[in-house]
């Protein structure tokens, strides 16, 4: 009887750790597509501030209303 225990914690025990290795995997995955994303946020927010640097936009509160 105490031996089936023991083997039964030990099987849990290593599906555990196949868990946590999966999960450990999923994670390293996840952060390298996010360093991924944030490099080619960082690359679009320079893109779009060159651009708005380039265009000239006109202000709406500097033109009077229709009304004036």
């Amino acid at each position: 009887m105490e031996r089936e225990r023991l083997i039964d914690i030990e099987t849990k025990i290593a599906h555990q750790e196949h868990t946590i290795e999966q999960q450990n995997e999923v994670i390293y995955e996840q952060e390298k597509r996010l360093a991924r994303l944030e490099k080619a946020y960082m690359g679009l927010m320079d893109r779009l501030e060159g651009i708005e640097g380039a265009v000239q936009v006109d202000k709406p509160e500097e033109e009077k209303p229709p009304h004036y």
